[in-house]
């Protein structure tokens, strides 16, 4: 194997190990994942520190939005793995009795899980419980912006796991590209739509099935009958959260017209409550990835009325909470996803009206409804293609490891988290046995059935 570089080399080393079969039996998978929740557990500090290196994310929202959640998908995993893993029986046609017919959920082998940098620790381990959940082997491909999480993420799994079962990769995105035409088995994608676009063309080349968790442009309506107040403080908390650097984060806001100025109000005050007059100041409000992004997002702001915020830094990485009044569906800054704190508010008299201008921005990740009509709640419902759906609250559907996560159309494809990432991570195979006892000869040639009469048996057979 000498011509074989680093990567190929372990890609191959993988492969071996996972034709061995020792990550089929539930008893290693469990035990991985035990492991995978001692790896958090007992550094849990050292991990916080590194996310907070990268993107000062504050304690808070380092713990519940990278590691808490984790734990959850790793307590639902090893309660229902045994659940999971039944052999299902369904029923067998008459015509080829006695035999007995089994759907089995098959690991794909050797897994690439290439994960971003918002929430690097959280992206690149809960595909992760999904894949060793499935019996899978597994390279993880961090974001090189992410440096610091992705380090460390490197050296505990280096000490926690057998590199032959599970092994990180760091490195650019020509890591990357090395890793996919080594042909793994199966690859879970997280990042945006332009770099999956490119992800599914090179596996399109060597057949390599995938999942996209892309993002999108997420809408937040707000209805004329609605609590006010709490809906400000649940989508500025769902925006501003990790600085809004969240694919399922809130990206702008359409509200009824008459409400507007009150909701515009309510923001500003929740904003102020949250993070205080200097929010530069707060430890409970994160930062920008990069200098480059830092700019990219003043560049976005401009020429819109601040209505709140407005601070940009790009030496200390630093957004202000920004609320933008916005009235042209065609600026810039609705043409691509925001990823940042900027929030705009559009106004609307027509309900149609404005779910027409979303449906033209393509199909969002999640969208965001206040409202308590049901008229209105049926028709955003009916009207709106998404990958989920939040009523009344922001966020909440990615509390639950019960809840499908995914995108649909240009927000993505599969969906993992619970029995949806065991599901994910491995495929149905069709099983039959079928007996000796009793041989069905008249479907052998020559053939003696007239048609007629095979016609009028057919629907008993099957």
């Amino acid at each position: 194997m000498a011509h074989l570089n680093h990567a190929e080399y372990h890609l191959e080393k993988q492969k071996a190990f996972f034709a061995s079969g020792k990550t089929r039996s539930l008893e290693f998978r469990k035990s991985a994942l035990q492991q995978l929740k001692a790896l958090i557990e007992k550094n849990a500090g050292e991990i916080i520190q590194s996310t907070q290196l990268d993107l000062g994310k504050p304690e808070i929202e380092a713990y519940t939005g990278e590691l808490g959640l984790i734990l959850n998908e790793i307590k639902i995993a090893l309660k229902n793995l045994k659940n999971w893993s039944r052999v299902k029986k369904v029923r067998t046609p008459l015509i080829i009795q006695p035999g007995r017919s089994l759907i089995r959920q098959v690991p794909y082998g050797v897994v690439l899980i290439i994960s971003p940098w918002n929430y690097p620790f959280f992206l690149s381990l809960a595909p992760l419980v999904s894949a060793i959940a499935a019996g899978n082997c597994a390279v993880i491909k961090p974001s090189e912006l992410s440096l610091n999480t992705s380090s460390c993420l490197a050296s505990l799994i280096r000490k926690y796991f057998d590199p032959n079962f599970i092994t990180v990769k760091t490195g650019g995105p020509e890591v990357s590209v090395n890793l996919i035409a080594q042909r793994p088995d199966f690859l879970f994608f997280t990042g945006s739509t332009t770099v999956g676009k490119k992800v599914m063309a090179a596996c399109a080349e060597h057949l390599i099935p995938l999942t996209l968790e892309l993002g999108g442009k997420n809408p937040c309506i707000v209805n004329d009958c609605t609590n006010i107040r709490t809906a400000a403080r649940r989508i500025a908390w769902g925006k501003f959260f990790n600085a809004g650097q969240t694919c399922f984060a809130p990206d702008y806001i359409i509200v009824e017209s008459s409400l507007k100025d009150r909701l515009v109000a309510e923001l500003k005050l929740a904003i102020g409550k949250f993070y205080g007059k200097s929010p530069g100041k707060s430890p409970d409000y994160a930062r920008i990835i990069s200098e480059a992004h830092t700019n990219r997002l003043h560049q976005l702001a401009k020429g819109h009325t601040v209505l709140s915020g407005g601070t940009f830094d790009s030496s200390k990485k630093f957004v202000s909470p920004t609320i933008l009044d916005v009235t042209d569906w065609n600026a810039p800054i609705m043409k691509e996803e925001i990823f940042g704190p900027l929030l705009p508010v559009l106004e609307y008299t027509s309900l149609q009206e404005s779910l027409e201008h979303i449906l033209k921005l393509g199909e969002p990740l999640t969208v965001y409804l206040f409202t308590e009509d049901p008229v209105v709640e049926n028709k955003v419902r009916d009207t709106i293609t998404s990958g989920s759906l939040n009523i009344n609250t922001t966020f909440s559907h990615i509390m639950s490891g019960h809840l499908p996560f995914g995108g649909v159309g240009s927000s993505g494809m599969g969906r993992y988290r619970g029995r949806a990432g065991f599901e994910t991570f491995s495929y149905k195979r069709s099983e039959f046995k079928r007996s000796f006892l009793f041989d069905t000869t008249f479907i052998y040639p020559p053939y003696k059935t007239s048609l007629k009469f095979l016609k009028k048996i057919m629907p008993f057979l099957f």
